[in-house]
């Protein structure tokens, strides 16, 4: 069997014709398979839906319960068959609930990554590395100077800020899923006990983290506090908000924005960024090559993201290798909930093959 007989791309997205689905289409399909909640991967509008529990709850909260015509929730390590294939999905260490897909068929077995980091985070389940013939990698960070080295030590650099300036208010943009989640257990790890603030538009996903039994400590909204009382504090909004008219509520606000793309500090500048802090929830160049070669794959499928160094890379160890050039992903949360909203409200859907503001790192 040739690898393009299990998995094809196609202007939806990655298509096993043998099996009846796609895995994180563009468009609207019969069934999908959805490696997690970002919204460049997870649509609303599929007849059916196959994910982790996580997965579906997330879609649930953004889209409303009839996202999708019907739904089925995945365990990790489950063996499923569908048509003439078997497909089991494992974690990928991106975000609450994220999985890779490997799907079987005749001694082949290809392996969609989704999106991906191999770094700690203590509110996801760790990565794990699947062996394979094929595996299609993002390549978000997919250059040499991309090395995000340890979110704690970035943590660490805003606490220290908060200390040094008692009297202003710390703003950190990060993404509504998974980062804004990730910032705060780490400075719970790192023994901050205040009660960190949330812009309304982080609510229900961080609430429906710590339902899931994360522990994230002392959350408190941000609208109707005073602005005195907010000096000294640590509030997480959405990253457009940083630069809103919203931010006039916190006295003399330090603006942070939690990303990889932070490492290029030509970004932190143009945005405005008092603090870059280099986090971020997808594999760093070092992470990519290191999980390429360990999965084992003699073919590897590269997407979204900085395809050329990667497949070049690939091709100087002997690996068959090809870009995808799938359409629609890598534009994830920037411009979700730019307002302030009630927890438990829910974005809106895009229209069909639309992308968020900017991409989430």
């Amino acid at each position: 069997m040739r690898p393009q007989d299990l998995l094809l791309p196609t202007p939806a997205g990655l298509c096993c014709k043998l099996g009846g689905f796609h895995i994180d289409p563009v468009r609207s399909v019969e069934r999908a398979l959805i490696t997690h909640g970002h919204s460049d991967h997870a649509r609303a509008g599929h007849g059916a839906v196959l994910a982790t529990q996580e997965t579906l709850d997330m879609m649930r909260l953004r889209y409303g319960e009839n996202f999708a015509g019907s739904t089925q929730a995945v365990a990790y390590g489950e063996d499923i068959r569908l048509g003439g294939v078997n497909v089991k999905f494992h974690p990928a260490g991106h975000v609450l609930g994220s999985a890779q897909i490997a799907v079987s068929c005749n001694g082949m077995r290809i392996v969609a990554s989704g999106d991906y980091k191999d770094a700690p985070d203590p509110t996801c389940a760790p990565f794990e590395l699947v062996p394979c013939d094929v595996f299609i990698t993002e390549a978000t960070f997919g250059l040499p100077v991309f090395r995000h080295g340890n979110a704690a030590d970035e943590v660490k650099k805003l606490l220290a800020s908060v200390a040094l300036f008692p009297e202003r208010a710390h703003l950190v943009g990060a993404y509504s899923l998974g980062k804004a989640q990730r910032v705060i257990a780490l400075l719970r790890e790192a023994g901050h006990d205040a009660p960190i603030y949330l812009h309304g538009a982080m609510e229900a996903i961080t609430y429906y983290y710590r339902s899931r039994g994360i522990p994230l400590g002392e959350l408190r909204p941000a609208r109707g506090v005073k602005k005195a009382e907010l000096a000294g504090t640590i509030t997480l909004a959405p990253p457009s908000a940083t630069s809103d008219i919203w931010t006039r509520r916190f006295p003399d606000p330090v603006t942070a924005f939690a990303s990889g793309w932070m490492r290029v500090r030509a970004r932190a500048r143009q945005g405005g960024i008092e603090l870059p802090l280099v986090i971020s929830d997808h594999a760093d160049w070092d992470g990519l090559t290191t999980t390429i070669a360990a999965t084992g794959a003699g073919e590897i499928w590269v997407t979204h993201g900085q395809e050329d160094a990667l497949v070049h890379w690939c091709r100087s160890k002997g690996l068959a290798a090809r870009p995808l050039d799938l359409v629609g992903y890598g534009d994830e949360d920037e411009g979700e909930g730019e307002g302030e909203t009630q927890p438990g409200s829910q974005a809106q859907p895009k229209p069909e093959g639309s992308q968020d503001a900017g991409s989430e790192a």
